[in-house]
């Protein structure tokens, strides 16, 4: 069975080397919603594959992390990167470029680590992330699976290349979110959220 959450944040990035002229080279924004699809053949204590209110907690506040935020291709030019970084508080640093694709890409590789690190507290078994769909327009959006998550031929992600800013952690409830999933160290689910 799957699941689908939808979460929308406001992004702004410049996409270089692409094709439309205005994006490669000029700084705008988007109006995102991101589509987390999760799946599992068993259902939790209440009949659930993953309660909704849990994907309101970690997987939220990632997903929340990239709103009224810039997103920094960390291949791009030094001073740019060093102005962006001067002149906002929000930022995130990723080692791709910020298209749809890319921003697929880098959620479904932090959610799947972040699941895979979740010690469940309700009977969810086997939750595995199904994929990640990206609308950065209303006509236009991108969807990943793994094999797209994990294919280096699209770009390699390592979640030590990405970078929250200061300000974007500190308004994580738990500070260390981000250094728990990259260490692969056990995250909790609450019993109440």
């Amino acid at each position: 069975m799957i699941i689908r959450k939808l979460f929308k944040f406001e992004n702004a990035h410049i996409v270089r080397f692409c094709s439309s002229k205005r994006c490669r080279t000029s700084i705008h924004g988007h109006s995102y919603v991101a589509e987390i699809l999760l799946s599992s053949n068993f259902l939790d204590n209440a009949g659930m594959v993953y309660d909704f209110g849990l994907m309101k907690q970690n997987i939220k506040t990632i997903i929340d992390s990239f709103d009224h935020a810039t997103t920094i291709y960390d291949k791009d030019d030094l001073e740019y990167q060093n102005d962006l970084k001067k002149h906002s508080q929000r930022w995130i640093s990723i080692p791709v470029n910020p298209s749809a694709e890319q921003f697929c890409r880098v959620f479904f590789v932090i959610i799947d680590r972040l699941l895979k690190s979740t010690v469940m507290s309700n009977g969810e078994r086997e939750v595995k992330l199904h994929s990640v769909i990206v609308h950065e327009t209303d006509t236009g959006y991108a969807q990943c699976f793994y094999d797209d998550a994990y294919n280096e031929r699209m770009g390699d992600i390592s979640l030590d290349d990405i970078v929250f800013s200061p300000s974007i952690i500190e308004e994580w409830e738990d500070k260390e979110l981000f250094e728990k999933i990259k260490l692969k160290k056990p995250i909790i689910n609450p019993k109440d959220v």
